[in-house]
Parts: structure tokens; C-alpha cells; sequence
């Protein structure tokens, strides 16, 4: 985190901030839908008791569906969008996540700074297209992009697993 985000914490989302997420949610104009069955999988940064920004999945075996990245208005531009996306993706990875999708009509050009790419509708797998995002929420329209998490760094790390990157 930077210096701007020196009193922000990130931390798993528990069942007590749901308000506040979905307020997060509709003032960023994001789906609800979905959100308190994918509640354990989400991570929020707090400051001063106040959340101030959200970022969740949906997982679906090896692969994730990446969702509800949102900032309150007044926090945004800090890098609380990217610590909140690098957070849920590190722990995708850890817990075995080989593929995560995404679905975005205004962040395109946002998430190729993740590693993200964009990818065809129909490349997603099955379990993931029959998500509540896929089936109803995100238009046909939307972008689709997808980051594989099998690389072996973590999101945002310079870290590099024993063994590997030495000659």
C-alpha cells in the first residue's frame, strides 16, 4: 500500500459489512445480485470503522469470476481499487484458483495493468457463464477478459518461489 492508503486497512469481508458493501455496490452502479452468497470471498479496506472500497469473487472450482471491484467516491485514485483486486487475487491463488474472469462495460482499460486480458464470451467455462453475472446482470456487450494465476508470482510481488529464476 502507499503512503495515501497509510491508514486503510484490508481485511476479509465479514457478514456485519454487507450493508455497507452493497451501499458500496449501488453507488458505484455495480450487480448486488449474488454478493451475500459470495460474501466469504470478498475483501473490503476500511478506514475509521467506514468502508471505503470492495472487491469479491465468485469461485467456481479451479476457475474465479473477479466482481464488485468498487471505491467510495471520495476515496478513489488512491490505489485502494488496485490493493483490493491484488488482495482477492493473491487469495484466489492460494487457494488453488488456476483462472479468473472478469466482466466489465467501463473497466477495460483498468485491469490489463493486473494482468488481465481480454478474451471471447465463449472461452469462459461453463460453471463460470452459468453465474448470475453471465446469465442476467452483465450484458452481452460487456467486456470478458481472463488472468491466469498459475505463474507462480503473487499479484503485485516481487516474489519468487525457491528454485525458480536462478541460473
Amino acid at each position: 500500500m502507499n503512503a495515501a492508503q497509510a491508514d486503510i486497512v484490508l481485511r476479509p469481508a465479514q457478514p456485519e459489512d454487507l450493508p455497507a458493501v452493497l451501499a458500496l455496490l449501488e453507488s458505484a452502479v455495480l450487480p448486488r445480485e449474488g454478493v451475500a452468497e459470495w460474501l466469504a470471498h470478498f475483501a473490503v479496506a476500511e478506514r475509521g470503522g467506514r468502508l471505503v472500497g470492495v472487491a469479491g469473487l465468485e469461485v467456481y472450482g479451479p476457475d474465479a469470476l473477479l466482481r464488485s471491484v468498487a471505491v467510495a467516491d471520495d476515496w478513489q485514485g488512491r490505489g485502494i481499487g488496485a490493493s483490493l483486486t491484488d488482495e482477492v487475487l493473491n487469495g484466489a491463488r492460494r487457494d488453488g484458483v488456476g483462472t479468473v474472469y472478469l466482466l466489465t462495460e467501463t473497466a477495460e482499460h483498468y485491469f490489463p495493468r493486473h494482468g488481465f486480458h481480454r478474451i471471447g464470451r465463449e472461452e469462459v467455462p461453463a460453471a463460470v457463464q452459468a453465474s448470475v453475472e453471465f446469465r442476467e446482470l452483465c450484458p452481452v456487450s460487456s467486456t470478458v477478459m481472463a488472468k491466469s494465476l498459475t505463474s507462480g508470482l503473487e499479484v503485485g510481488s516481487s516474489f519468487v518461489p525457491p528454485g525458480e529464476g536462478q541460473q
